[in-house]
């Protein structure tokens, strides 16, 4: 009997990690300057309006607070840390409907707000009805969360009488993008119950895909890989799926968070981001007029 003679096959190299062309088209050579100034002529679009109103919602630690301090600081020019948030993000940080205005560098305000909300949690956290009262417009600035029961008519800050200027004009949902596969799902349930009720007002919903530098090495290394990287298109995919909400309005981006002076590239991505939010804004008010 012959003996047998064993080949080890070659063991093929690993796909690249990226594609030959970028997903999504981004001048990088773009000065910050010209992306502001389309922000500073933002108009609210309906003489009611003066300023339209962002809801930001998402699980505890997707990174709500520090996307807004992030928008400031592009818009600033310098680190600015208005928000509180917290690196601890077991129980979340924010406990109160806070509504933020941005300073205009010369003088006055942006016509657009942040409305900044508790984490929401799978037993704990923030109820699915207060998130659905802000749309409405109900819940006044400054009400503290009650993780045991929703905001009640008799409530001190809760807002009888509701005209466009009061309801949300846009929806965005934070998602971390290496946890979305680990996020609960009675998380994503009450997200998802949150995102029809939006869906029914006629309001438009984005995502803002945070924490992209942990999920690909490629992009903790060079962030114009953002639109190279098949993992970022992996995660946005996965994003889409998870909440029905179209690639096309699913923005990953990078929140300041260690830099202490700003950065182009992660200006770039942020304020191309709110262009486009606050952009769905102005069409909702002008729809509704």
């Amino acid at each position: 009997m012959w003996p047998f003679t064993y080949f080890l096959q070659p063991v093929p190299p690993p796909p690249p990690p990226e594609f030959d062309r970028p997903w999504r088209t981004v001048n990088w050579n773009e000065p910050v300057q010209n992306l502001l100034r389309k922000v500073d002529d933002f108009q609210p679009g309906d003489s009611e309006v003066d300023t339209l109103r962002i809801l930001l919602h998402g699980p505890v630690g997707a990174g709500k607070s520090s996307f807004i301090n992030s928008v400031d600081t592009a818009l600033q020019g310098h680190i600015t840390t208005r928000v509180p948030t917290d690196a601890r993000i077991e129980k979340g940080f924010t406990l109160e409907c806070k509504t933020y205005k941005l300073k205009k560098v010369t003088t006055g305000f942006y016509p657009f707000t942040f409305t900044d909300t508790m984490g929401i949690q799978a037993t704990e956290g923030i109820q699915t009805d207060d998130i659905i009262k802000i749309l409405h417009g109900h819940m006044r600035n400054d009400y503290v969360f009650n993780p045991v029961k929703p905001i009640t008519k008799e409530d001190s800050k809760y807002n009888r009488h509701c005209s466009l200027k009061d309801r949300i004009h846009c929806l965005v949902s934070v998602f971390p993008a290496n946890q979305i596969s680990s996020i609960p799902e009675d998380v994503i349930r009450k997200m998802r119950e949150i995102r029809e009720k939006a869906r029914d007002m006629g309001i438009p919903q984005a995502i803002i895909m945070t924490k992209v530098d942990e999920t690909c090495p490629l992009v903790k290394e060079n962030l114009e890989k953002i639109y190279t990287s098949k993992k970022i298109k992996e995660k946005v995919q996965e994003c889409s799926v998870t909440l029905g909400i179209t690639e096309s309005c699913i923005y990953p981006v990078k929140n300041y968070h260690e830099e202490d002076a700003t950065v182009p590239k992660i200006d770039i991505l942020i304020l191309k981001a709110l262009i486009n939010i606050v952009n769905f804004a102005i069409d909702y008010v002008e729809d509704h007029k």
